[in-house]
């Protein structure tokens, strides 16, 4: 077909599609423009589905290339590796709102693709994206509840800012991404810094008014352009096998089977109704082969039925109960902090190390605002922490945005680079998992930075919030500190992690078609007592505000600021001068362009010492000053006294001894160490001294 370009005036610029231009073959493409940020978004699905899955084969991708900011990728290759942490991340919230629109029987593999090929400061490729992937996913044939809008907001002096420029987004006060269907709020992503809840809610639904009018456009290119949905093969299970199932296994049994605190007791219950099941239904084949999802469903169907109709939980719980709380620091011996926390059977084990700020983290990406990070939060999660065997491939995307939310969340509570001129990396190892390890990840990572005696200006705690609903909106019940069972048959997980005046990070996923306005009411206000609760009552008694002094086992550094003009006399031709300093005192030293300088080392008195020769060397010495230095060259006229690294000064033979001399040699030798009087700069402009003037 021709193609066509809708357009729609949003937050002050044009954005605009057009649809059939580009990548005919795709079942929807949109290619997106904000501005002059360009980004081709596609969907596809693949003609059948996806023999012995039971679970929806959906990939997002986001691509970055480096041509769209006028960049050559370094390395050898010449081109992009693999994906950044901002394009994962940004993946992953592309996905959260898109996946609970498909059908839940639909297994046919769809790829969302979004190519960002050129950026404009003022508009953010990511929100295009999201865009993007909502319209070519609506425009296409692909079976999708849709569409979904995205808007984000930011917050400066108070005020919201409707889809800031990458400026504003990075140092505004917020950073709220929300997605909504035409009724409801479906996906929610927000970093602060300490936003009071009620100024949250105010922006979540601002976005969600915005969305209506994006949503509204969507509908009229569909309207105009949308194919017709194809038809697909089901894979809901059978009524008729879940009435057998029943038959076998009454629901009072498998309510028996699930209602217990203990999850490796619960997945023996279940393994032991699934062996009955299996030799019951031995000799059908067909139901065999679909008898582990349908077992699932069942026991989705009890744990759902026992919390909403009788506020039952599987380990026994109230709603508002949060599991057992523990917390400790110090519990591994040399690192610069540690702590551990747990919660029933979710326990983190955080690591705390410091390091010179010349350790931050470099970052290649699309923003040229942001070229590194200098507090690193990383979260790994084994298999042996849910009782499995696997070989450990690496971070995964699950990871990465598990680190990503709780650094987040601690980011507003750090102190500057003046007044704590470290980077800073916590690392958090996943010991046991039943439930939000995100959320126990940043209460441990608080703990960690505390002990490791990073002055952070507030305690921050998180907690996750669980949701089951009925047949109508104002049937549903919300869940404090939900558990894996809780998570896996429940409606949402929202996390929530902040301090006790406000929000620093939030997170929502659901599987259903978005939350009314009382449930997100009612689920940050849970979160917030929960948060409350586990600082007063756990945290705060393990460690209740960050050590004074830093551990013996870190790298000291103090930080002088100099004129900038100096730099170059500090580094001497080809570092010389620099490499000296710290050939001598063995200590690390980091000069910005501004002139602030950054000496690092174990011991304090090398790190003096080190300052002590830069003070030397960047002081414009006048006549009368006293110094010490090192006779470094004898000539039959004087001797050259060095007084720093790479600093020398002449002294006349006439300024050596109060009596004549007829040799130099006669009172120095190489390697002496004399105290010299500065009598200012001779005809060559050298530093004068006079060791007979002292």
């Amino acid at each position: 077909m021709a193609f066509k370009t809708f357009s729609l005036e949003l937050a002050g610029r044009t954005l605009s599609v057009d649809i059939g231009r580009v990548s005919a073959q795709a079942n929807g493409a949109a290619f997106m423009h904000y501005g002059d940020t360009t980004v081709l978004s596609t969907a596809t699905a693949s003609e059948k589905p996806r023999d012995g899955i039971d679970f929806f084969p959906l990939s997002v991708e986001y691509e970055e290339k480096l041509y769209a900011v006028g960049k050559i990728p370094g390395g050898f290759n010449k081109r992009e590796g693999k994906a950044s942490e901002n394009a994962i991340l940004t993946s992953r919230v592309i996905d959260r709102p898109m996946r609970p629109l498909f059908p839940k029987d639909y297994r046919n593999d769809v790829t969302l693709n979004n190519l960002v090929m050129s950026v404009d400061p003022e508009c953010r490729p990511e929100l295009v994206a999201m865009l993007g992937s909502a319209i070519a996913t609506s425009i296409s044939d692909i079976p999708f509840c849709g569409p979904c809008a995205t808007t984000q907001v930011g917050l400066i002096d108070g005020e919201f800012i409707i889809n800031p420029n990458q400026e504003q987004w990075k140092n505004g006060d917020m950073q709220l991404t929300v997605a909504s269907t035409s009724e409801k709020v479906i996906m929610i992503e927000a970093g602060a810094n300490e936003v009071p809840e009620a100024k949250m809610i105010e922006a979540i639904y601002k976005a969600h008014e915005i969305n209506q009018t994006i949503i509204a456009w969507i509908n009229q290119i569909v309207a105009e352009v949308g194919k017709p949905k194809h038809e697909y093969e089901s894979c809901a299970i059978p009524e008729e096998l879940f009435a057998k199932m029943k038959e076998i296994v009454t629901p009072e049994e498998m309510e028996v089977a699930v209602f217990t605190d203990e999850k490796q007791k619960r997945e023996e219950n279940i393994r032991v109704i699934t062996e009955k099941l299996e030799e019951a239904f031995a000799e059908n084949e067909e139901w065999l082969a679909i008898l582990g999802e349908a077992i699932y469903q069942y026991e989705k169907k009890t744990v759902r039925k026992m919390i909403l109709k009788d506020h039952k939980r599987p380990d026994g719980r109230e709603i508002t109960q949060i599991r057992p709380l523990a917390a400790e620091v110090d519990i591994i011996p040399r690192v610069h902090g540690s702590s551990m926390f747990t919660r029933g059977q979710t326990q983190i084990c955080d690591v705390c190390t410091l390091a010179p700020l010349s350790e931050v983290q470099k970052i290649d990406g699309l923003d040229d605002n942001e070229t590194s990070k200098r507090y690193m939060h990383h979260y790994n999660f084994p298999a042996y922490s849910v009782g499995e065997t696997k070989v450990s491939r690496g971070p995964g995307r699950r990871e990465i945005g598990h680190g990503a939310l709780a650094e987040r969340a601690l980011i507003p509570v750090l102190p500057s680079e003046e007044e704590f001129p470290y980077a800073i990396r916590c690392v958090s190892e996943t010991f046991e998992s039943n439930g939000s390890t995100s959320m126990a990840s940043t209460c441990a990572s608080c703990m960690s930075l505390m002990a490791a005696g990073v002055p952070i200006k507030k305690m921050v705690a998180g907690i996750s919030c669980g949701l089951v609903t009925g047949e109508t909106d104002d049937d549903f019940i919300l869940l404090t500190d939900i558990q894996g069972l809780e998570d896996f048959f429940g409606d949402m997980d929202f996390k929530v992690t902040g301090t006790k005046d406000g929000i620093t990070a939030i997170q929502m996923d659901i599987k259903i078609h978005g939350l009314t306005r009382p449930i997100v009411e009612g689920a940050i206000a849970r979160c917030r007592e929960a948060r409350f609760f586990i600082m007063d009552n756990c945290m705060s008694k393990a460690i209740a505000e960050p050590r004074k002094e830093i551990s013996k086992y870190a790298p000291k550094i103090v930080q002088i600021t100099i004129d900038p003009d100096k730099i170059g006399d500090v580094v001497g031709q080809k570092g010389k001068t620099i490499n000296e300093i710290i050939a001598r005192t063995g200590v690390k030293i980091d000069i910005t362009d501004d002139g602030k300088v950054a000496v690092c080392g174990t011991d304090i008195d090398k790190i003096n010492e080190a300052i002590n020769m830069i003070n030397t060397i960047v002081t414009d010495y006048e006549e009368g000053q006293i110094l010490k230095g090192v006779v470094v060259s004898i000539k039959e006229f004087g001797a050259f006294v060095e007084f720093a690294p790479g600093k020398e000064g002449m002294v006349h033979i006439s300024k050596i001894a109060k009596q004549r001399i007829e040799h130099v040699e006669d009172v120095l030798t190489l390697g002496d160490k004399v105290t010299v009087k500065c009598m200012g700069k001779d005809k060559m402009g050298r530093m004068s001294f006079s060791i007979k003037d002292v």
